[in-house]
Formats: structure tokens, C-alpha cells, sequence
């Protein structure tokens, strides 16, 4: 089985960030630092996240890391992560809106979209778009 899993980069936010995602979507989050993979020879980057990676329920996997000095890494508008599911699932999809929401700018509120869905669009406090969509009749 082939998967594709959003990996973030941050700017010495992931460990925040990585644990803000588990407490909106659940799961199981590991982290390891550059001090801990014999990378962080910096003591300044030594305990910042190498690699993070959130498996949540229903098969959700979110991966992110902290940027190496040197490394460029800016949030932008070139990709977004979505959150979709059926009407039976609108409870969650809109707590995880509800919860994506502090601190965030929205882009559009999660309302009734033309196509019948509920949709809204958001860029949290790390500067990631997030895209939730409520098939049919959910709300």
C-alpha cells in the first residue's frame, strides 16, 4: 500500500506544533530531536525536533520536523492540508475546525457551500492552511 502524508517544516515550532495537531486530531505522536539522532552538534538546534509523527485515528498520518540551520523553510500558500469525511463524521471534523481555529485566520467559515457540502478554510497560528469539507447533509 502507497500512502501520502503531509511533512511540515517548521522554524523551531514543531514540537509545539506537532503537539497542538495531536490534541486536535488524536493519536499517537513521536518525536526525536537533532541531539538525540547525533545530529545536533549545534547546541542551539540540539533539542529541536528532527523528525515528528502523529498516526491519528482513522488512518491519519501528519509528519513535521524543525528546519536545520541552513535550511530554508517558509509557510506559504502552495499547499494545504484537508480534513473530509461523511455527514456521520460532521461531530469531529468540526471540533477539529473548532480546535484549528485558535489563534488561526480564516479564510472562510465553515458553512453551507454551493456544491451541498459544509467547507471552510482556515491558516493556523504555524502558518498551515487547513481545508475541512462535511460531505451531504452534515450540520
Amino acid at each position: 500500500m502507497v500512502t501520502l502524508n503531509p511533512y511540515i517544516t517548521f522554524r523551531g515550532e514543531a514540537r509545539e506544533a506537532m503537539t497542538f495537531y495531536r490534541s486536535v486530531l488524536g493519536g499517537e505522536l513521536t518525536m526525536s530531536t537533532f541531539g538525540e539522532s547525533g545530529m545536533g552538534q549545534d547546541p542551539a538546534t540540539a533539542d529541536q525536533i528532527m523528525h515528528a509523527q502523529l498516526e491519528a485515528p482513522g488512518g491519519l498520518t501528519l509528519m513535521g520536523a524543525d528546519a536545520p540551520p541552513g535550511m530554508e523553510s517558509a509557510p506559504g500558500d502552495t499547499v494545504s492540508i484537508s480534513l473530509s469525511g461523511p455527514a456521520q463524521d460532521e461531530e469531529r471534523l468540526r471540533g477539529c475546525y473548532t480546535a484549528l481555529s485558535e489563534g488561526a485566520r480564516s479564510t472562510l467559515p465553515l458553512e453551507k457551500a454551493p456544491w451541498g457540502d459544509w467547507f471552510g478554510m482556515l491558516t493556523d497560528r504555524y502558518g498551515i492552511g487547513w481545508m475541512v469539507n462535511i460531505a451531504g447533509d452534515g450540520g
